[in-house]
């Protein structure tokens, strides 16, 4: 709508009816004031109507205005408060570094401990005492079963703590029964880094060898109650050594581990030395991965070199001893199967590892009396396959084959007849097990086997065993 001014207005109305506007009575004028009255009170409303929409979008545009500066303040408000934060991480990191690389009191160092209690049943057709393992040289370990009847296990306490940012120390004692005698023996005492670059790790002491599968694992995490006859008769019944292993873990998306260790060599398949430097060489890799959601795989290889100096073993009564050089090559393998990864309700294990070696030197028979001595070779050889399935929750069941092979036993100028345990023969042993887990804490295990490592001599046995365990508990290896 256009509005006209009154004056105007007024000019063109006596200009287009000047006839009318002479002859003009009062009422006209009245009516034509009212009309310019009512024109005058239109667009005052209109003008006030637009300074109101003004004055509120101009409140608005004030209000944004203030919602901005508000908003830069909080803004600004945050990034003092993430600077603050920053600046307390680095004050406690540097005191956590501090406090670790300060010496601590006896109080302060409190290391995890745990206890696993191990105790057996057995009922056995032959004398435990007896055993051994024919066509093979004694590896001088406790390789045969307890004593019939209830017995002690090997029970083993455990201490670990990171000693600072850069170290953590182990240790692990067995307690076992000898003779009726309570025993205890140093199964792992050692420092391993904990900051070394390029997924290196070095340990250093007395530890488990990392060659094979099952070699790395002690007693409570053995699926079945005793260690296979290859471990028995090629370690005695597991390769222990002290001296150094480093281990390279490479940056992939497949598993790949690499390792070696130089030891002094003084257990079986080494021997006790009376020289400087080391006895013992190991080498070994593994490589894994995944398999989809469900399925995981595990290989390895490894090898270790040895060079025993009077090895001694004892063969019906009589004293012989070793001298030369030993090679012992591992395979091993391992595949893990549960439903979507999730192993509680069902999974299944497959595992095996074959095991050869090659031993040349001089033989001496009866060192303490006639010390007849000539060159020997040893090819023998052997594995194990075992499967295991938990087919409910809690309960598993499993079976394992063993197999050895004396392989090829020269000893030259000396006769069989003076070594019967050397005589040809392949031990056999076939086991099955039961058992059940209330809880990862406790494990109630009842297996059965037919042990054939003596020649001719059979034996049927049954074990009852109950693993408990105590205090801090690891995760166990893959």
């Amino acid at each position: 709508m256009t509005f006209v001014r009154p004056g105007v207005l007024c000019a063109a109305l006596a200009a287009a009816f000047p006839a009318a506007a002479s002859a003009a009575t009062d009422a006209d004028l009245k009516q034509l004031r009212e009309q310019l009255r009512e024109l005058r009170q239109s667009y005052e409303q209109r003008i006030q109507a637009l300074e109101q929409r003004l004055a509120e979008t101009e409140k608005q545009a004030s209000q944004a205005a203030a919602s901005a500066v508000e908003a830069g303040t909080t803004a600004n408000a945050a990034v003092r408060s993430v600077v603050q934060a920053e600046s307390r991480a680095a004050e406690a990191q540097a005191a956590a570094d501090s406090v670790a690389r300060r010496p601590t009191g006896e109080s302060a160092f409190n290391p995890a401990v745990s206890l696993i209690l191990d105790s057996k049943f057995t009922r056995l057709q032959r004398d435990p005492a007896s055993y051994r393992i024919d066509g093979f040289m004694p590896s001088g370990g406790e390789i045969g079963p307890p004593r019939k009847g209830f017995s002690l296990g090997e029970s083993e306490l455990a201490f670990s703590a990171n000693v600072d940012h850069l170290f953590r120390g182990n240790a692990r004692f067995s307690l076992a029964e000898d003779n009726g005698q309570g025993t205890v023996e140093v199964e792992e005492v050692n420092v391993e880094t904990l900051a070394m670059p390029a997924g290196l790790k070095l340990k250093a002491g007395r530890f488990l060898s990392g060659v094979g599968y099952l070699n790395q694992q002690h007693p409570h995490e053995w699926d079945f109650t005793d260690a296979p006859l290859a471990y028995k008769a090629f370690f005695g019944p597991r390769l222990q050594n002290d001296g150094l292993q480093l281990r390279w873990v490479a940056p992939t998306e497949l598993f790949m581990e690499f390792g070696t260790e130089v030891a002094s060599g003084e257990r079986f398949p080494g021997a006790e030395r009376k020289a400087n430097g080391a006895g013992l060489w190991t080498a070994f890799a593994h490589v894994g991965g995944d398999i989809g959601d469900s399925s995981a795989w595990r290989v390895g290889l490894s090898h270790v070199h040895s060079n025993p100096r009077e090895r001694s073993f004892e063969d019906n009564g009589v004293n012989n001893a070793f001298s030369g050089r030993s090679q012992t090559w591992i395979a091993d393998f391992v595949y893990k199967w549960a439903p979507n990864g999730n192993s509680s309700v069902t999974n299944f294990k497959l595992q095996g590892e074959y095991f050869q070696r090659r031993e040349t030197g001089e033989l001496t028979y009866d060192t303490d009396g006639a010390a007849a001595s000539s060159a020997a070779r040893f090819r023998p050889s052997g594995g194990y396959l075992q499967a295991v399935y938990q087919f409910m929750p809690r309960w598993r069941v499993g079976v394992r084959g063993d197999w050895l092979r004396s392989g090829t036993t020269d000893l030259g100028t000396l006769s069989a007849a003076d070594l019967p345990i050397l005589a040809g023969y392949d031990p056999r042993r076939q086991s099955a097990m039961v058992d059940w887990s209330p809880s990862e804490f406790s494990r109630l295990r009842l297996q059965v086997a037919r042990d054939q490592s003596r020649n001719g001599e059979a034996d049927n046995q049954v074990w009852l065993q109950y693993i408990m365990s105590l205090g801090a508990h690891g995760a166990h290896k893959f």
